[in-house]
């Protein structure tokens, strides 16, 4: 019998985006269902009553939701292509930059996009403070994890897609090649993987949608 698996998501996030990458490197066949996030569907209510939100995995009737949980269930129910290296130490450090990009640099970066004046000069030092320890992780490798792109580059693989929406719209450079030469090497080859390149949203439309949530946020 055929699995069933449907991935709710939304065109724009990046959250949504993470998991198709991780779907399409594990060659899982799979139908995606994109959800208007100002008018939810039933279905989405239903498979995340606790939080409502994208994404959401549906593997044979059975739902799984946040972006970093779907990680792993996919890992543990599909063995090939494996996401994570086998060796304990050097999967607990892949998972260690997986959280740290979603605890740290993620909040750090949008707030530097969101606000303005002294409040975005402190984010954007303290976005820079975060990227730092990235660009240190990634000195003489190709990929977080070395030669094979992984969960790490997976979960950091929004910075490739939308730092420079960002850049572009504040018209500030955040990682720049003087300070960021590997995290800039990593964002392009990143980038040039078929598999990605196949997925990114388009560059204009995130311009459009990203403006207008800054203005939205400027004008509170």
């Amino acid at each position: 019998m055929a699995e069933e698996v449907k991935l709710l998501k939304s065109w724009s996030s990046p959250f949504g985006l993470r998991i198709v990458w991780a779907l399409k490197l594990k060659g899982i066949q799979y139908d995606s269902i994109d959800e208007d996030l100002s008018n939810k569907s039933p279905l989405l209510v239903q498979c995340n009553p606790v939080y409502k939100k994208i994404p959401v995995l549906i593997h044979n009737g059975k739902s799984i939701s946040e972006s970093l949980v779907i990680f792993e269930y996919i890992e543990d129910t599909w063995n090939h292509n494996p996401l994570l290296p086998q060796d304990p130490y050097h999967k607990a450090t892949a998972r260690f930059w997986v959280k740290f990009g979603d605890d740290k640099v993620l909040p750090s970066i949008w707030s530097a996009f969101i606000k303005q004046g002294k409040e975005q000069e402190d984010a954007i030092d303290e976005a820079i403070e975060n990227l730092k320890l990235l660009e240190e992780q990634l000195k003489g490798k190709k990929f977080f994890g070395g030669e094979k792109i992984g969960l790490a580059d997976l979960a950091l693989g929004w910075l490739a897609n939308l730092v420079p929406v960002f850049e572009e719209i504040i018209g500030m450079k955040i990682i720049d090649e003087e300070r960021f030469p590997s995290l800039l090497a990593w964002m392009h080859e990143f980038s040039q993987v078929a598999i990605i390149k196949e997925s990114w949203p388009p560059h204009d439309k995130l311009i459009i949608k990203f403006q207008a949530l800054r203005d939205r946020h400027l004008a509170k």
